[in-house]
């Protein structure tokens, strides 16, 4: 509740009390209206200030309530919106930013981040919503307390705590029911997701061709519907189990308490013991505790389900190690970070004796690994499925950190280096690099994310000038000013080999910004061989100076690099230039043959049977040790799709 604000919390609080005893006012003023209305009529007469004062009390306690109804609905909503900010500050913290990415590759952790962002979804009950419908039952809980007191003064106190103590009971038993519903619906999580999933695949355009084309659309309705019998029938049975035979234990209950208050207020009035304005009251006060064990749709199911998205963000959070809570503006270090040197790289990255394995991973993806990546140059990455490449990539940008050895930058460790320092020297690419649905401007301008306004405009038009994708831009119906996305009007979805200019296009603006080192993983994975080759040939000498680190599944890029290394089993298998590994006539000669061959239309077909391990390793590459498919076939083209299971 502090993340909305204690004087606001407070203010609210109060608010919803002063609602819930108002009704009480107004029944007060309406049964002392009633008590003088006789004596008003009667042969003595009376003053009939003594009525319409008591009726004015009530009436303006009925009208307060009306004009402050909307204030609370509107203050219920300012808290629940503070507390989703917060909640999903928090989620956007942990997951982006301060947990280690091995972790938050792992099954459990995917899971348990999942369930928090479908909860905090803004169709769904939010931790906000729990907190506005907590707030709520002020109102409900002072209103009891009111009308044990009201009628302790016009029954009796013994039937008044009786009153209070049946509405509690019944109130926290169906509470608990419904608390234990709301657990069991969230262990329902995996079923739910499947769900969900088969629904958005029957339903949205993304797999809509390819449904056809197999025609497995019906099939994929019987999938659905079939999941979801089973998830009902697991769902209808908990509900009859944990709500409804309940329900009727605490309704018996109910009845029993009010029968036996409804006699003893009957059996006072008959005795005289109870005057006319003491048996109007407590005929009006008898239906708060009657009622109060019932369902209160302002506050029972925002409480228990809104708070499943908290639950599921503090269980994320101690999954994966970290403090509850917003990041703190400055965290102290024991060792303070080594500033970048602006000119880094300016001999070499070293990497000396990296070794690297997956947490719970049964295999040392990396083991002693030795390499030198030298400043000004280009560096290829080639090797078979499963040889590390795209773990050398995350390490070379600080995404993993070695379990074994260091990686230096001119005889710097890189762990003892400033992280955001480093990462504004490098220039990324990945494979799976993010289409942002916004402009080709917007998506040209995160390479340097803030940097815009520091940079002139030509920054801008040498970036898309390098990465061949200003006649794209020119093409487009806004320029770069066209979402690059046809969900919005006016947008322009772009095709894969598109899409990868624009990438590379982000990359170089982040040279422009002042990157010196330009990581590809896959740069030119949906361009066709032609723009690939003419793409490279620019790209050697538009990055004269720059360090070059390049994954590539394709040799007519991979030939014209300056070292090409082939990595086998966490080690450097071979490494030269490319004629110099042809003469070797090791993996890198063989894989190259094979490769060359596919694409020369007098060469004979490859056979059908190569190893998978050694003929197609680079073709069909490895899952991303970073969540995501870092390589794909060749041909794979637009079909290439994320995956979030890493590479073991």
């Amino acid at each position: 509740m502090p993340a909305a604000g204690r004087t606001t919390v407070a203010a609210v609080a109060l608010l919803n009390l002063l609602l819930g005893l108002l009704p009480l006012g107004f029944a007060v003023g309406m049964a002392a209206t009633l008590s003088r209305v006789p004596g008003l009529l009667g042969a003595g007469g009376g003053s009939w200030a003594e009525v319409l004062v008591p009726f004015g009390l009530g009436a303006a306690a009925l009208a307060l309530q009306q004009i402050l109804a909307p204030f609370q609905k509107w203050a219920g909503l300012l808290v629940s919106r503070r507390i989703d900010l917060h909640c999903a500050g928090r989620m956007m913290t942990a997951s982006a930013d301060r947990v280690p990415l091995p972790v938050l590759e792992e099954p459990d952790a995917l899971a348990l981040l999942g369930d928090a962002r479908e909860a905090l979804q803004s169709s769904r009950l939010t931790p906000g919503d729990a907190v506005a419908g907590a707030l709520a039952l002020v109102a409900r809980y002072g209103q009891l307390v009111g009308a044990v007191a009201v009628l302790a003064y016009a029954v009796g106190i013994w039937p008044a705590l009786v009153a209070g103590g049946t509405a509690l009971v019944i109130r926290f038993g169906q509470r608990g029911s419904l608390g234990r519903f709301a657990g069991m619906w969230r262990g329902l999580g995996a079923r739910r997701r499947e769900l969900a999933y088969l629904r958005s695949l029957a339903s949205g355009p993304a797999a809509a061709k390819e449904l056809r084309v197999l025609s497995a659309f019906d099939w994929l309705v019987r999938r659905h519907d079939a999941e979801s019998d089973r998830f009902l029938a697991v769902l209808w049975k908990e509900r009859r189990r944990l709500l409804f035979a309940p329900f009727l234990w605490f309704t018996a209950a109910g009845l029993a308490g009010a029968t036996v208050l409804l006699l003893t207020l009957t059996a006072r009035a008959l005795d005289g013991a109870i005057d006319l304005f003491g048996l109007a009251l407590a005929l009006q006060t008898i239906l708060v505790p009657m009622r109060f064990g019932v369902y209160f749709p302002e506050s029972d199911a925002q409480t228990q389900f809104g708070l499943q998205a908290f639950h599921a963000l503090r269980d994320f959070e101690r999954h994966t190690g970290q403090d509850v809570g917003p990041k703190p503006k400055q965290e102290p270090e024991a060792v303070p970070r080594e500033s970048v040197p602006p000119s880094a790289p300016a001999d070499a990255i070293r990497f000396e004796g990296v070794g690297f394995r997956y947490p719970h991973g049964s295999r040392t993806v990396l083991d002693g690994l030795d390499l030198e990546l030298p400043a000004g140059r280009s560096t290829a990455i080639v090797g078979v499925n499963g040889a590390g490449k795209t773990t050398l990539i995350k390490l070379l940008t600080g995404l993993y950190r070695p379990t074994a050895g260091r990686i230096t930058v001119d005889g710097r460790d890189l762990c003892a280096l400033d992280t955001e320092e480093w990462r504004a020297r490098l220039a990324v690419i990945l494979q799976d690099y993010i289409r942002y649905e916004s402009t080709a401007r917007f998506n040209v301008l995160m390479g340097a994310p803030g940097r815009d306004a520091e940079l002139p405009d030509s920054a801008l038009e040498a970036a898309l000038g390098r990465a061949g994708a200003r006649e794209l831009v020119e093409s487009l119906p806004g320029g770069l000013d066209t979402v690059l996305s046809q969900r919005y009007r006016g947008g322009q979805d772009l095709s894969g080999g598109q899409w990868q200019r624009i990438a590379l296009a982000r990359a170089f603006y982040a040279v422009e910004a002042g990157a010196r080192v330009l990581v590809l993983d896959e740069p030119t994975a949906q361009l066709d061989v032609r723009a690939e080759a003419a793409l490279f040939d620019r790209f050697l000498t538009l990055t004269q100076g720059l360090t070059s680190v390049i994954v590539s599944h394709r040799f007519s890029t991979v030939r014209r690099a300056d070292h090409i290394v082939v990595l086998d089993g966490g080690l450097v298998a071979e490494r030269g230039t490319h004629e110099e590994l042809l003469a070797l006539d090791g993996t890198y000669a063989r894989l190259f043959r094979l490769q060359a061959a596919r694409f020369d239309d007098t060469a004979a077909p490859a056979p059908a049977s190569v190893p998978e391990s050694r003929g197609d390793a680079d073709v069909t590459p490895p899952a991303s040790a970073c969540g995501a498919a870092p390589d794909s076939d060749p041909d794979a083209g637009d079909a290439a799709r994320p995956t979030l299971e890493p590479s073991r």
